[in-house]
């Protein structure tokens, strides 16, 4: 059974930054070959993508986050991450992590993030 488990969440003042992180037990020889994305959920509103890092480690964003937030990855720890910078009290929300490919799609159990002064 393949996990993800994401971390690093937690409280942050607005301009603060977190990093957060999405293991998966991928078979290591497999992980390289996943896209994965990143997806919020704000109280009240529906999930939303953030953004997404190919296989090819090509990345594209939301436009509520581009130049603010980034993702990585480092398939030797089957590993991806993103790191947020300039945080908003709108980007208060439980992050989740999703890893797919053609015939595959895992998702994480999600991490709070909570920006306020």
């Amino acid at each position: 059974q393949v996990q993800l488990v994401e971390s690093g969440g937690g409280l942050v003042q607005p301009g603060g930054s977190l990093r957060l992180s999405c293991a998966t037990s991928i078979n290591i020889f497999n992980f390289n070959i996943y896209t994965v994305a990143w997806y919020r959920q704000a109280p009240g509103k529906q999930r939303e993508l953030v953004g997404r890092i190919t296989s090819g480690s090509t990345t594209n964003y939301a436009d509520s986050v581009k130049g603010r937030f980034s993702i990585s990855r480092d398939n030797a720890k089957n590993t991806v991450y993103l790191q947020m910078d300039s945080l908003k009290p709108e980007d208060t929300a439980v992050y989740y992590c999703n890893a797919y490919t053609f015939v595959s799609d895992y998702w994480g159990q999600g991490t709070q993030v909570i920006v306020s002064s």
